[in-house]
């Protein structure tokens, strides 16, 4: 796992390009989506904190939701492959899919170079990037830490309300929470 200092950018800063390939094969690159609001979403079914969001539907819904807005939403696993919660492309977009999950890629990031020019440090970590390319967002997923899923009625989802608040053309009110779930497992 190890300890990892990350050079991350801050909210207001230009977001850190970058080339992935999804668990289909594709190519991605982060500014083939400017113009466009994108959602980095860093994610590990092996985590309780990311089951409470996707087997409650949480997840799945607040994708769709901004899917549905003209978001792009990346979901990123950067876990590394000697993790004993890896898994291959293949059986994570089957999860995804099980969860019916609509991000509109899922990216590999084994040896993390993306997750570590993002700073990201759990799973789930989101960071949100507006159509100039800035990061607008970085955090949480909702208010309350836990890795219970009834306490999603009672959170205020901070991902959905910032989506709200950018896309509406307005400033984002919490636009940096603290993030929390599971560590990332970086590459050694």
């Amino acid at each position: 796992m190890g300890n990892h200092a990350f050079a991350a950018p801050a909210v207001g800063q230009q977001a850190p390009d970058f080339v992935a390939v999804d668990t289909s094969g594709a190519k991605h690159k982060l500014s083939d989506f400017a113009g466009k609001f994108v959602v980095l979403e860093w994610t590990n079914p092996g985590c309780p904190f990311v089951r409470k969001h996707y087997n409650s539907g949480n997840m799945p819904a607040t994708q769709k939701a901004a899917t549905a807005k003209g978001v792009v939403w990346l979901s990123v696993n950067s876990t590394e492959r000697a993790a004993s919660d890896y898994l291959q492309p293949a059986a994570l977009d089957a999860w995804m899919k099980s969860q019916k999950a609509s991000p509109t890629a899922v990216l590999m990031d084994e040896d993390g170079v993306i997750g570590q020019a993002y700073g990201a440090r759990t799973t789930p970590h989101i960071f949100i990037i507006d159509p100039k390319g800035m990061l607008v967002y970085a955090g949480a997923i909702d208010s309350i830490a836990s890795a219970r899923p009834d306490d999603i009625k009672t959170a205020t989802n901070y991902v959905s309300q910032a989506l709200g608040e950018a896309v509406g053309g307005k400033p984002i009110s919490a636009a940096s929470t603290r993030p929390y779930g599971c560590s990332v497992k970086y590459k050694s």
